[in-house]
């Protein structure tokens, strides 16, 4: 009998394409939640639920006879929204991650993996490791920084500190970007904003902060195999790296991008008034590299030329 898998935020970014991966095994039987998007991309035969993930009552009804938790849903934004009204990242997100640590528990959940951030580690100079993240978030990262870190406590919590335990996995992704990203001017994250901006006709390309920010970028397909792996292999509560483990700037990552789109003659303007966030992360991936023997499938280049691609196809959703 195939294990029940429930993915919670399916109409999001991760949680499609996680579903997609997962579909692709055929070694689940897939559950899914999405609560206010009706047009997203579903997966023939994933049964999608519209769940309010804020109310307790509901999320114990959807872990009903479930094995494996995913909890993908979340209220996530780009730097503006983050930079103007940080709460979002507050209120909503803690009472859905702990509705549903609660609903897992009651519900005998197996295992629970929950996707957390890199926000929880500081400003360093050196690749962060699991065991860095101390409470001293970068300033901007601060509220969606104690979010995160504080539902990883609660894991830990229903994981170690009390009598019938509940294996948790905390994975805390690299900045993720490919298919089915946020491309709206008002959500989007930094890749998905470039590709906006730069597959469209302006010759003018504003970009917001100087270019220089140094940021850790992974495919969304390699994190999707990677944690498929985690949800076959994992026997116990860890928490896990899932990043490229090599940094890139966003100047470097505009230069590839003018040369997929061919669009040399444009003129980029940096407008360091505008909201940017950390100026440099760099992740430690030796925990999952030798754990699972994960690595990097998707160079920088080729998965930004298959999420230009895709979104000159889908750019109407």
């Amino acid at each position: 009998m195939k294990k029940k898998i429930l993915i919670t935020g399916g109409s999001g970014f991760i949680g499609i394409n996680l579903i997609k991966t997962l579909d692709k095994t055929k070694k689940y039987e897939i559950i899914s939640t999405y609560y206010k998007s009706k047009n997203f991309f579903k997966v023939k035969g994933v049964k999608y639920f519209k769940v309010n993930l804020e109310n307790p009552k509901q999320c114990i009804k959807i872990t009903k006879g479930i094995d494996i938790v995913v909890m993908c849903a979340a209220n996530s934004s780009g730097a503006a929204i983050m930079e103007k009204t940080p709460l979002v990242h507050l209120t909503p997100n803690i009472r859905m991650n702990l509705n549903m640590l609660e609903a897992a528990h009651q519900r005998l959940v197996k295992k629970f993996i929950f996707i957390s951030s890199n926000t929880v580690y500081p400003l360093s100079n050196r690749a962060m490791r699991e065991k860095d993240a101390k409470f001293d978030f970068f300033e901007k990262y601060h509220i969606v920084g104690w979010m995160k870190r504080f539902s990883e406590i609660v894991c830990d919590i229903y994981s170690n500190k009390i009598k019938k335990k509940m294996t948790t996995i905390i994975v805390r992704p690299g900045n993720l970007y490919g298919p089915h990203d946020k491309f709206d001017p008002q959500k989007s994250k930094v890749i998905p904003s470039l590709i906006r901006k730069l597959t469209s006709k302006k010759k003018l390309i504003e970009v917001w902060g100087d270019g220089k920010d140094l940021k850790d970028f992974l495919y969304i397909q390699d994190f999707c195999d990677a944690l498929v792996k985690i949800i076959k292999n994992s026997k116990k509560s860890e928490i896990l790296n899932i990043a490229s483990g090599k940094s890139i700037t966003i100047k470097e990552i505009i230069h590839l991008l003018l040369n997929i789109e061919n669009k040399k003659d444009r003129k980029i303007f940096y407008d360091k008034s505008k909201p940017s966030m950390i100026p440099k992360r760099l992740i430690d991936i030796s925990k999952i590299k030798k754990k699972y023997k994960f690595s990097v499938t998707t160079p920088i280049r080729q998965g930004l030329k298959n999420t230009v691609n895709w979104y000159k196809k889908n750019n109407n959703l």
